[in-house]
């Protein structure tokens, strides 16, 4: 069923690109999420930001988080909208300029338990398996897992490639916690999401950058943002799945404090492999 969506999405934008001569950007979004759930709450947004830009904006993403980093560290995509850690990593390393993040908005990542389990506090996970994303998803695991290390509490770290298959997971009762953040929360369907509770709220940090590829220029860039601005303004219906109320321009310095935190291959095993076949690039 999966495969079924993501190849209609592929091949409806194929159709469109045939019949359509104008300038084309391929925004490539991090999958925290299936990429039919994706493509079903960024798709619309894409389709307004094509409008007004007067660009094709084509949606991308990834089978999982770490194909996502390695076709990043390519700079397979035009426009990403990637984490805190993955946009000071491939500013460096592919050269992406941020353009714009979330207005009023601060990255937290929480970590959630069944409902029906006694696990109440962080000690609780003490020599326990932990379900996370990816180790580069920041407020999902990176967060978690050095805040859990700062106060002395080991875990075993099981990554199982997406936000939704965490909360899965957790529900399911194969793991006894797992690490996410609340947009994804709120996004995982009621009947999932229903049977968890969350257990610990992290610290907050500076959100995902909407960034740039070297390949886009000042004016293209600048047109990008304007429309982001436009469509937050005027459709904000098309923001509600995103969990997004609107966008400020960035600054590159605006991710001094994920910077600031010194994170390390170690920490996050950064995926870079120059033979994947990305979207684009």
């Amino acid at each position: 069923m999966l495969i079924a969506a993501v190849l209609q999405i592929t091949l409806s934008t194929v159709g469109t690109a045939a019949a359509d001569s104008r300038e084309s950007f391929v925004f490539g979004i991090v999958p925290q999420q299936s990429a039919s759930r994706l493509a079903q709450a960024w798709v619309p947004f894409m389709e307004r930001l094509s409008d007004v830009s007067g660009y094709r904006i084509e949606f991308a993403t990834a089978k999982d988080i770490p194909t996502f980093e390695a076709c990043l560290a390519k700079g397979a995509y035009d426009i990403a909208y990637m984490n805190p850690y993955h946009y000071t990593v491939f500013h460096d390393l592919a050269g992406y300029q941020a353009i714009a993040r979330v207005r009023d908005k601060r990255l937290r990542g929480i970590l959630v338990a069944r409902k029906d389990a006694s696990l109440e506090n962080l000690e609780h996970l003490s020599g326990n398996a932990v379900a996370f994303p990816s180790p580069a998803a920041f407020g999902a695991s990176v967060i978690p897992r050095a805040e859990l290390k700062a106060r002395g509490i080991d875990i075993s770290p099981n990554y199982v490639k997406s936000h939704d298959s965490v909360y899965r997971a957790v529900a399911a009762g194969l793991m006894p916690a797992g690490g996410g953040v609340m947009r994804t929360f709120n996004n995982v369907p009621a009947d999932i999401r229903d049977q968890l509770k969350i257990v610990y709220r992290t610290d907050g940090y500076t959100p995902h950058a909407f960034a740039v590829s070297s390949r886009m220029n000042g004016a293209q860039s600048e047109a990008l943002f304007e429309a982001m601005q436009q469509v937050a303004a005027n459709d904000a219906q098309t923001l509600q799945p995103l969990g997004m109320k609107g966008f400020v321009q960035a600054a590159n310095a605006d991710w001094d404090d994920i910077r600031a935190l010194q994170l390390t291959q170690n920490h996050t095993q950064i995926v870079s492999n120059e033979s994947l076949q990305c979207h684009s690039g």
